[in-house]
């Protein structure tokens, strides 16, 4: 008998354990997107054969690399803290890079380098780690499209919404024109 109850306590502890992880990053994710601090990334044009894997759209950043003082200090792959500036649009871009998280109050998050330039600057490639905006799949054809339309279009706006906090982001919302790629879907049009 009392190995039948450690057996059963056993399972009740891994049962609680597979519980608890996803409920946490559930939790975590959610603190961010409430009280974490709210960024704009505009985006920029996806290669057009391969902008959506299953039900997720695919966001290429166009502020995506930093100016580093020795890029033989930089690996790609490497974990890195982005600090944000915003430009004159409001929009987020990188400030600087750091291998430790800023100790003063500043918003940042923990990104990986895409790789280091070859030529004579001295530029970084961030790879975010807000690249996938997941939609409901009956709804990521017609996201797809809208995306892919307002990307070709100049004059179309099209960004990220991060919410930022402690080194977390939490990709938001994907807008165009200041509109919610959600209701550009029910809506089924854009200009």
């Amino acid at each position: 008998m009392d190995k039948n109850y450690k057996l059963l306590a056993v399972f009740i502890l891994l049962a609680l354990v597979q519980i608890f992880i996803p409920a946490k990053m559930i939790i975590d994710s959610e603190d961010v997107l409430n009280t974490g601090v709210e960024y704009k990334f505009k985006t920029a044009p996806v290669d057009p054969t391969d902008p959506f894997r299953g039900k997720y759209i695919t966001l290429r950043y166009k502020d995506n690399s930093v100016e580093v003082e020795n890029k033989s200090d930089w690996l790609s792959g490497e974990e890195v803290y982005v600090v944000l500036n915003l430009n004159k649009d409001g929009f987020a871009i990188p400030k600087y890079i750091s291998k430790e998280a800023p100790q003063y109050k500043t918003d940042y998050f923990k990104a990986k380098l895409s790789y280091v330039n070859s030529d004579i600057s001295n530029r970084v490639r961030i790879i975010y780690p807000f690249n996938r905006y997941y939609m409901e799949e009956n709804k990521a054809k017609k996201a797809e499209e809208i995306y892919r339309k307002s990307q070709s279009n100049k004059k179309h706006v099209a960004y990220a919404l991060v919410n930022i906090k402690n080194g977390e982001a939490v990709l938001k919302d994907v807008l165009i024109e200041g509109v919610s790629i959600k209701d550009l879907v029910e809506k089924e049009t854009i200009d």
